[in-house]
């Protein structure tokens, strides 16, 4: 499989899963997400995709610290309906990283351990875009993504399907879309702003 270069120097994002150490899936529960990894369960990379990576990546970190951060102990909530602009795009990262589902993911066992449902929820009554909170502490980090700090979508997309769009600015599109990904996760640190509250 080819894909973009840069998508190998992304920060990875690891998680416990006890779930996974349990079933003896993988060795300690550890699970590592390579951004890869949701391209190719997305079906594609683009801004939101991206942000959505990186919400989850600054998200747990401030949310963690220094644990490593517990897949399925985690509740998300996201401001816009999953119909919302691409909401549920995001929901669908963030919900393969940290194990969090509606109403569809894993029932638990026998006794009701590793429930992974009801754990993430869209139209939810918040300020930012998304909040993260920690279902053992209690501790929360409320997440908000900017990329038109940092690119032009919007641009970039209309360049090649807009009604002027040349025939090389079609060919050469696929590669100035990825370039523009690159750029968001270069300049994450000004597309995304976590708060702890």
């Amino acid at each position: 499989m080819n894909y973009p270069e840069f998508f190998d120097s992304i920060e990875t994002i690891k998680m416990h899963d006890e779930l996974s150490e349990f079933l003896g899936a993988t060795e300690s529960g550890i699970l590592e997400f390579f951004y890869i990894d949701l391209v190719k369960t997305a079906g594609h990379s683009c801004g939101v995709v991206a942000g959505a990576y990186l919400s989850a990546l600054k998200g747990l970190k401030t949310l963690y610290r220094d644990e490593l951060p517990e897949r399925g102990k985690i509740k998300v909530e996201l401001k816009k309906a999953a119909t919302e602009d691409n909401a549920g795009v995001t929901g669908f990262v963030i919900s393969n990283i940290t194990g969090a589902t509606t109403d569809y993911g894993f029932a638990g066992l026998p006794n009701g351990k590793f429930n992974r449902r009801e754990l993430l929820f869209y139209n939810a009554p918040i300020e930012s875009d998304i909040r993260l909170t920690r279902l053992d502490t209690g501790k929360q980090v409320e997440i908000n993504y900017h990329p038109e700090k940092a690119v032009n979508s919007k641009k970039i997309l209309m360049s090649a399907l807009g009604p002027n769009a040349a025939d090389e600015d079609k060919k050469t599109f696929p590669e100035r879309f990825q370039n523009m990904v690159k750029t968001i996760f270069e300049k994450a640190d000004i597309v995304i702003e976590v708060k702890a509250i």
